[in-house]
């Protein structure tokens, strides 16, 4: 399927477009920065307005304390902080080295801390944590680790902005809900190509200002939120963690036209008096996890505001988006952005995809990359479905399929059904080994009361096929999620379904 032309002004014909150009991502930063030097770029929490000069001489610096402290071409350095000004001058400047960024999660315990650090061998870390020196230290004690202020020693000027678009600039570690974390290496022409696709999807011009409360060690908040902004030569306001308040403060006090949430933030945005106030934004979008139709709806009453859904993955930054100019259909992922080829491929349909923004593999991970492509389409493991109109939708992973009594059952559509049963605000859906059925379907709820055992099984089953009634339905104070609201369902309590 190639129809990301949808996405193209009327202006714009297909042969016009180009993603790659800058040639890398930090030479698109500094072009920039030296051709406009006095425009404002990002505002820090803390320090206010950071311009386009400040930012070219701080990476500068931090650059030539990476490559005093033995930093090179192809080396990697671990990044670990709070959003600031500072952490993005850090990134700039790996990247101005030719090095590559491992942005990482910093609710990482001494485990999942120990195995990134032994798997991609970072000659320097920059964390705020303290407890993670000693982590990283017992890993590997020949990793340099310093504060996110870099208190490293300034060594000589040395060659930086060299980067060619092949060359590799982010190690992402993918969420690891089976095994253990595998890194994705993106190259600087992944994530500009990326970005380049969603400049001319979703209209971004130096006119906009973004509000980014998501964290910086995510596709989400780096690829697209940061790395846009710099490309297309915009604003952004940091925020350094998600309040309901302060961001729609930011919107007023910084006269802002977009914000870049996770469903669990609208839903809490929702819950304000003030939510009306996501109006003035001329752009929300949505992202890293489904954003369930009634929310889609509810969010269009309450503000007027009709989301724009998209999806990505680590291995791929962003492939497909709803259209900016048309229909911005619930409960779909819309059209494939400029550049992305998608594909259904077997039964149950995977999405498959090729373009200029998908990852060359794992870092040294031989076996696992031939297992992850398929005569050069990627296989993200997401199933998917087409609708006549050509939006495609994410109908769940192929590993969470349930075959219950010889039927497919996709945990989405279940998941949907329930979530338009008043008393239920989450759920989660799964599939349980069972001897007469191979596999039983199993609902995860937070409600608002006490869920009788025959309530959900006969909501949904006037509603869908028998099968996919859950036979069991669990009350939960909470359900399990990542640092981007991703419900993490291999942590769902499988002991309560014995």
């Amino acid at each position: 399927m190639s129809s990301w032309h949808r996405h193209l002004p009327s202006e714009l014909e297909p042969a016009e477009v180009e993603l790659l150009i800058g040639g890398s991502l930090s030479s698109t930063w500094v072009a920039r920065w030296r051709e406009r030097p006095q425009d404002a770029v990002i505002h820090d929490p803390e320090r206010g307005w950071i311009r386009g000069q400040e930012l070219l001489e701080q990476s500068e610096t931090i650059a030539r304390k990476l490559a005093h402290a033995g930093v090179e071409t192809g080396d990697r350095v671990l990044l670990s902080a709070a959003s600031s000004s500072g952490l993005v001058a850090a990134h700039a400047a790996v990247l101005r080295l030719g090095a590559v960024v491992m942005p990482t999660n910093g609710a990482y315990k001494a485990e999942e801390v120990a195995h990134v650090v032994t798997d991609a061998r970072p000659k320097v870390a920059i964390v705020e944590h303290r407890e993670w020196a000693e982590w990283i230290h017992a890993a590997d004690p020949n990793v340099v680790v310093t504060s996110p202020s870099v208190e490293l020693e300034v060594g000589p000027r040395v060659p930086l902005d060299q980067a060619q678009s092949d060359m590799p600039a982010l190690i992402g570690y993918t969420s690891g809900t089976t095994g253990r974390p595998k890194g994705a290496v993106l190259s600087h022409g992944n994530l500009l190509s990326s970005v380049r696709g969603l400049e001319i999807a979703w209209r971004w011009t130096v006119d906009d200002t973004l509000i980014l409360a998501l964290p910086l060690f995510h596709m989400h908040g780096l690829g697209v939120g940061l790395h846009g902004t710099l490309t297309v030569g915009a604003k952004t306001v940091l925020l350094p963690e998600f309040d309901v308040g302060q961001v729609l403060d930011s919107i007023q006090e910084f006269d802002a036209t977009m914000f870049f949430g996770v469903p669990t933030m609208y839903g809490r945005l929702l819950e304000s008096p003030r939510s009306n106030e996501l109006k003035k934004l001329r752009l929300c979008v949505s992202g890293s996890a489904p954003l369930a139709a009634e929310l889609h709806h509810k969010i269009y009453q309450i503000t007027g505001q009709r989301v724009l859904e998209r999806y990505g993955m680590t291995e791929t930054a962003m492939l497909v988006s709803n259209p900016y100019e048309g229909e911005r259909r619930p409960g779909s992922v819309g059209f494939p952005l400029p550049g992305v080829e998608i594909r259904l491929e077997g039964e149950p349909a995977e999405i498959q995809v090729k373009g200029p923004n998908v990852f060359g593999g794992y870092w040294e991970r031989p076996t696992e990359n031939v297992d992850a492509f398929i005569d050069g389409w990627f296989r993200t493991g997401d199933l998917g479905a087409i609708d006549s109109d050509g939006y495609l939708s994410i109908v769940g992973r192929a590993k969470e399929l349930i075959i219950s009594g010889g039927f497919n059952v996709y945990p989405r559509e279940v998941e949907d059904v329930i979530l338009e049963y008043e008393p239920i605000q989450e759920c989660a859906v799964v599939g349980v080994p069972d001897d007469e059925w191979g596999e039983i379907v199993v609902a995860f709820v937070v409600a608002e009361r006490e869920i009788g055992p025959e309530e959900i099984k006969n909501f949904v089953g006037d509603r869908l096929a028998h099968y996919k009634r859950p036979r069991k339905t669990f009350r939960l104070e909470m359900l399990p999620r990542n640092a981007l609201g991703k419900v993490q369902k291999h942590l769902l309590p499988k002991e309560l379904t014995t």
